[in-house]
């Protein structure tokens, strides 16, 4: 399985929209996600690289697996 690496938070933002979230708002340097079922809202900060143990605390907030992550982040 590939590792996970730091991304820009542009694309971390497509690979959640992807996954059904939509942007709720934007409170200074951070953009808010929801999907209907998830009880937290996903934060992202809008850093030019999302260091990885953000990405990981954001999938974990989403449930997301690492193969569905993979594979919304392959699908771009």
């Amino acid at each position: 399985m590939p590792k996970i690496v730091a991304l820009h938070y542009k694309k971390l933002v497509r690979v959640f929209e992807q996954d059904g979230f939509t942007i709720v708002r934007q409170e200074g340097s951070h953009i808010v996600l929801t999907k209907l079922g998830i009880l937290r809202p996903v934060v992202i900060p809008t850093y030019d690289e999302i260091p990885v143990f953000i990405i990981k605390n954001c999938l974990r907030t989403a449930r997301m697996s690492r193969d569905r992550y993979f594979e919304l982040l392959e699908n771009m």
